[in-house]
């Protein structure tokens, strides 16, 4: 169809605003919630206020776990998913290859950055959250769900935390978790895509409605610790200072402030 004159300006014009419109709407539209699937086909949903700002705008979401990634860090600035009490199986699974990201609009890292490294790929969603099905567990093996930690915190305190979440989820139902490493100029770097290694990392674990949200949030070392976990409890407010991203942001700022100030174990049993 040809257009001429007048008609050929207003047809500019109608898909200039088309355009404008879709790029608002992918890039200032925030949903609801965020839906994940179970391995049954029932939807778990992630309600956003529980989720954090995305520095990068790179959000991936996956069936079973949704990620920001930071791509000069070359992994996950964070990563979320609900765990409940209906996921907590012990079927054995065969630990699959890791393998990139297919998801990930910049291409997550290659796990051979790791490969002589003397740092283990540190799961964020942890493996043994999602063995319920094949499927969930080998989704954990993308390599934008990994961060380089050390040997022995990754098999030692960090996993110790991973299990409280597992009991956790088991008392309580269901809880939400938000973890990742603390991304910062001035890292050690592995790999010829230079992986940033985290000094610190952290692990957000909330529960209850939104009238009644309980939050704990954990800052740790990336090394080993026999310490207890109570040691490393920071409030919200912590763990934002060292990361620079907004935890809770879609709440309302009075409950979000009252929320990340405190750090109490009221509520959960350790």
């Amino acid at each position: 169809m040809n257009y001429t004159g007048k008609n050929k300006t207003l047809y500019t014009i109608l898909i200039a605003v088309c355009i404008v419109g879709f790029w608002l709407f992918d890039n200032f539209y925030t949903p609801d919630t965020y839906s994940t699937s179970d391995d049954d086909g029932q939807e778990t949903e992630i309600p956003a206020y529980l989720l954090p700002n995305s520095s990068t705008g790179d959000i991936t979401v996956h069936d079973h776990f949704m990620l920001s990634y930071n791509e000069p860090f070359e992994q996950a600035e964070w990563v979320a998913y609900m765990l409940k009490k209906s996921h907590l199986t012990y079927d054995d699974r065969k630990r699959p290859y890791f393998i990139e990201d297919p998801k990930v609009r910049t291409k997550s890292a290659d796990w051979r950055n790791y490969k002589g490294s003397g740092y283990d790929r540190g799961h964020l969603c942890p493996a043994g959250d999602r063995r319920f099905s094949k499927y969930a567990y080998d989704e954990t093996f993308y390599t934008s769900n990994i961060s380089p930690q050390d040997r022995d915190f990754n098999a030692g305190i960090w996993n110790r935390l991973e299990m409280q979440v597992r009991r956790w989820a088991k008392r309580y139902g269901e809880v939400f978790v938000v973890t990742g490493g603390v991304l910062e100029e001035g890292l050690e770097e592995i790999g010829e895509e230079d992986v940033d290694v985290p000094e610190y990392y952290y692990k957000i674990i909330a529960k209850g409605d939104k009238e009644d949200l309980e939050v704990l949030a954990f800052l740790m070392p990336n090394r080993e610790s026999s310490e207890a976990l109570q040691m490393f409890l920071v409030p919200v407010d912590k763990v934002e200072k060292v990361t620079g991203l907004d935890f809770f942001e879609n709440l309302p700022d009075k409950v979000e402030a009252k929320l990340e100030s405190r750090s109490s174990v009221a509520g959960w049993k350790f």
